[in-house]
């Protein structure tokens, strides 16, 4: 049985991972349940690992996966699973929704070489491809690049990861985004607007924010997951 604070809790780490990718930080978490310290966070997500609800993802700084959720939240999606499985009709899903492909589908995503979660370099383009889990995609168009550098590692993005990114032109404060910087170099950070300039911040103190001039800076899209290959 979960308290009050440990479902809710839950429920936002779920959604988070579900519209963007990656585990909220300890600052999103505590903003999302008005918790006045990260200290309550702390102890919500030992409560909730030690129930197997969740557990920490090694070798990654706040990655976090959902093992289970509340029953009564399970019961939910299952009853609007089966609902959209009874609408569906010559495979189409309600108002248009194709029907979700099997986990263990794999799409071609096309890899455009390497970028900088450091210093920006040149994102290289070229004609490799790299296959992924369907299941790891949403809807839109995405593509793959190789992470190169360490500025992103406290938001579980390390060197040499395959970041899974959907194309867009805009994103919201706070999003990682593949950023093409004065039309020749790109580089994967988090935005932020300030003071009538757009702001690159890193997830690695030892960087220090890039700051430009809105028109020196292109949203090209934002961070859909990752890849992580072991050797």
């Amino acid at each position: 049985m979960l308290t009050a604070k440990q479902r809710e809790l839950l429920i936002f780490i779920q959604r988070k991972l579900e519209d963007t990718g990656i585990s909220p930080s300890f600052e999103e978490m505590k903003d999302a349940l008005d918790l006045k310290s990260k200290s309550g966070v702390h102890r919500l997500i030992s409560a909730l690992e030690e129930r197997g609800f969740i557990r920490r993802l090694p070798n990654r700084a706040r990655a976090l996966e959902v093992l289970k959720q509340p029953d009564d939240v399970s019961a939910t999606r299952n009853l609007a699973a089966n609902a959209a499985s009874n609408d569906a009709v010559g495979g189409v899903i309600g108002s248009g929704s194709t029907v979700p492909q099997a986990a263990n589908d794999v799409i071609e995503v096309p890899l455009h070489g390497r970028i900088a979660a450091g210093v920006p370099i040149e994102a290289l383009e070229d004609n490799q491809s790299l296959p992924v889990p369907a299941a790891l995609l949403g809807s839109g168009e995405h593509y793959a690049l190789e992470v190169s550098g360490d500025s992103m590692i406290e938001a579980g993005i390390l060197d040499g990861d395959f970041a899974l990114v959907k194309k867009a032109d805009s994103a919201r404060d706070g999003e990682i985004v593949v950023a093409l910087v004065r039309n020749e170099e790109a580089t994967l950070k988090y935005l932020r607007h300030e003071n009538g300039k757009v702001v690159l911040d890193p997830a690695n103190g030892a960087y220090d924010p890039q700051v430009y001039d809105e028109h020196e800076v292109q949203v090209q899209g934002k961070l859909a997951g990752l890849l992580r290959r072991y050797h």
